[in-house]
């Protein structure tokens, strides 16, 4: 062939195996223009990849599925969870007054049984939640709302900007301060005397549980008016800061390290945002359809920034969740443990004697402490309903009834749904929690992955001990 050139190539050195439009069995064709032109129109038709490719390439398409499949796993943990705090909450407006009216029954009727204790310490517990749930709303009823929304309202955009962000820090801090306040205040009124007194009294950790509660209330509040003026606001670029707050936090979360039992942390802090965020656009709506009579023209203008701002809400915990699954190797099974670890919680508060309420392994579990939400709730519906005749108590009893169902209903749901996953999950129910069952108990199955696919070994902590600001990682989530 003209224009060709042969180089002689020794015979030690094998050939390429396959043959390349630069190159032949033996010699190297000069670089042209045609050359080029017909390397870079047929190169990689007949390459073969190495077994590291593969299994690279393999890795990557298990990522895009796992990226995919996030979202609905995220959702099913999420709903279940939502639906958990949901039962907490209306065991505040429903089975707590009952159970300590039922409380209060026992201590006037004690002298004539032949009970040995007082009370038991369940129902201590009750009376003490009653008590805090008394006091706190009559201090709060004193608090002037109107001036606190034009305090806010006069505030420029970025002034409120940095109070969203000041809100949200202060609502971690206090969740997590207030539940070992209260618990310490339940075991300080109910652990036995001993000869030393190690603790200052119960009266003091009352106290001190109050005005956790009137704090976290107060902010939560504030929470709510912020939330409100964003959205009657005119101008448009302030509720365009509220969404774009939440976008934030996928800047702080995403391109972090994750570990599973940090996943799980913050996927319980995303249940409990969810529910709470849920809960502070219910009070936006009902104080403006108050202000406005229960116009319905008027619903239809605030059901859509309510949407838009519960939207972003999912949208993000969506984005985060699976870009924080793939950049960490993490399958979107693992999000089926975590529903297995909350049904346990389920199944755990059912037992005869348990050790913890079921709302106190909520509040634990997910940092969702239902009494500061409750009294707000009580002064949004107080200041909004006047009565004005008899049918207005019988209005409220009827509405009693119907949450009342609505819990009954709710907690047998939940704990049929509970059993089912830990039945199928191959879960002991009587396990307690923190122990792991003989022979059975949670999934031992790890569900972080390599980059190569091989399964890793599950982090040593288990994740039945890990709370919502329980220290994992040398960090809480």
């Amino acid at each position: 062939m003209s224009g060709m050139r042969f180089r002689h190539q020794p015979a030690d050195i094998q050939a390429p195996a396959e043959e390349s439009p630069l190159h032949t069995r033996g010699n190297v064709r000069p670089l042209s223009l045609r050359n080029f032109l017909f390397a870079e129109l047929t190169r990689g038709y007949l390459s073969q990849p190495s077994q590291d490719e593969t299994d690279s390439f393999s890795d990557r398409r298990e990522r895009v599925y796992t990226f995919m499949k996030t979202p609905r796993e995220l959702e099913k943990l999420i709903i279940f969870g939502y639906a958990l705090c949901l039962d907490a909450f209306l065991f505040v407006f429903t089975f707590l007054p009952i159970r300590a009216l039922l409380a209060i029954w026992r201590i006037f009727t004690w002298p004539f049984s032949r009970r040995k204790r007082f009370l038991e310490p369940g129902q201590i517990h009750d009376l003490l939640r009653v008590s805090l749930l008394l006091v706190c709303c009559y201090v709060f009823l004193m608090v002037d709302g109107s001036i606190l929304y034009h305090m806010v309202r006069g505030q420029s955009v970025i002034k409120i900007y940095v109070m969203f962000n000041i809100l949200d820090i202060g609502d971690k801090l206090l969740a997590s301060f207030g539940q070992d306040t209260l618990d310490a205040l339940y075991w300080t009124a109910t652990e036995k005397h001993a000869r030393r007194r190690e603790h200052v009294g119960t009266v003091p950790h009352f106290a001190l549980a109050s005005v956790y509660i009137l704090l976290h209330s107060t902010l939560i509040f504030f929470q709510a008016i912020t939330l409100n003026v964003a959205i009657n606001s005119h101008n448009q670029s302030l509720f365009t800061v509220v969404i774009s707050n939440q976008f934030v936090e996928l800047k702080g979360s995403a391109f972090k390290k994750f570990e599973k039992n940090n996943l799980f942390q913050m996927s319980c802090s995303d249940i409990r945002e969810r529910f709470h965020q849920s809960i502070l656009l219910m009070v936006v709506l009902f104080r403006n359809m108050t202000d406005v009579l229960w116009n319905l023209e008027h619903l239809w203008e605030l059901i859509l920034p309510l949407a838009v701002v519960l939207s972003s809400e999912v949208l993000v915990d969506w984005i985060k969740h699976a870009f924080i699954t793939k950049f960490n190797s993490i399958s979107s099974t693992v999000y089926r443990e975590y529903r297995l670890i909350l049904a346990k919680d389920v199944a755990d508060s059912r037992h005869h004697l348990p050790a913890a309420d079921h709302c106190d392994l909520v509040s634990r579990r997910m940092g969702f402490i239902p009494l500061p939400l409750a009294v707000l709730l009580i002064r949004v519906f107080y200041n909004s309903i006047t009565p004005s005749s008899n049918w207005s108590l019988v209005l409220m009893v009827i509405l009693f009834l119907c949450v009342l169902s609505i819990k009954i209903l709710l907690g047998i749901v939940l704990l049929g749904v509970s059993c089912s996953q830990l039945n199928s999950g191959g879960a002991d129910l009587h396990s307690p929690r923190g122990r792991p069952a003989q022979g059975g108990g949670l999934p031992s199955t790890p569900y972080i992955y390599h980059h190569t696919g091989r399964l890793a070994n599950a982090p040593r902590e288990q994740l039945q001990q890990i709370d919502r600001f329980t220290m994992c990682s040398n960090r809480i989530v």
